[in-house]
């Protein structure tokens, strides 16, 4: 069954606190990730945070897994909006490094953009979490690609995308004010001889610049689409 989406508690039943919604709920569930990590986030803990009991918000969220679902909707909702226009490179681009700021200002819900959809039918997953998708399609249709087609560009769109957000995610590193790039990255650990070349890498991943490294991957997945459209993409190639 779904959440009602603007009910509030009554006055009576709120006393003095403020009332509730279904966004103030999912607002606080995503403060409580943000800070705590996805672990964080029970029932019980976010009507601690809200000072309510926690049965009282079953109302706004029928469990644990509907908060999430409206977690990952509240974050996509923050995605720019991306106007119509006949570049559609540009707009690929302007759209990839949209979702990596906001997966860099919510680090914490990334497995739940990335990952988690793994686990839900296309069609069951709440409906903000496929507005991205129909929006890719859209674009690459209105460039001239067909349907089927277009729906194997954005799973190589994606596909790279995410592994990107993932790989310069791991790049954050523990201590950043160590000063010895070895150190800091942990790559003295590795024996010298059987991992040289990792070892000679230190001071370029320490360097990693996330923005640009998208910008680089883009350049080549988007040159390839581009000549590929061109000369006439077909379905299952």
């Amino acid at each position: 069954m779904k959440a009602p989406q603007d009910l509030a508690d009554s006055p009576g039943a709120a006393g003095n606190k403020s009332r509730l919604s279904r966004e103030i709920v999912l607002s606080a569930a995503l403060e409580l990730v943000d800070a705590e990590g996805l672990e964080a986030l029970t029932m019980r803990r976010l009507g601690q945070k809200l000072g309510r009991d926690p049965m009282s918000l079953y109302r706004y969220a029928a469990n644990r897994a509907a908060v999430l679902d409206g977690v990952t909707e509240l974050v996509l909702n923050q995605l720019p909006a991306v106007p119509a226009g006949p570049d559609w490179q540009a707009q690929l681009r302007r759209i990839a490094h949209d979702f990596r700021r906001l997966a860099l200002r919510h680090p914490n819900v990334v497995p739940l953009l990335v990952t988690a959809p793994l686990s839900t039918p296309l069609g069951l997953r709440p409906l903000g979490t496929l507005r991205p998708v129909e929006l890719i399609l859209s674009l690459l249709v209105d460039a001239g690609f067909s349907t089927a087609d277009a729906l194997h560009v954005y799973r190589a769109y994606y596909g790279f995308l995410y592994g990107h957000i993932l790989n310069e995610l791991q790049e954050w590193v523990v201590d950043p004010d160590e000063n010895e790039a070895l150190l800091r990255l942990g790559l003295h650990n590795l024996p010298v001889k059987e991992f040289p070349r990792l070892r000679a890498l230190a001071p370029v991943l320490a360097d990693y610049d996330g923005a640009a490294e998208l910008d680089q991957g883009l350049a080549i997945l988007l040159s390839g689409l581009a000549a590929r459209l061109v000369h006439g993409l077909q379905p299952g190639h």
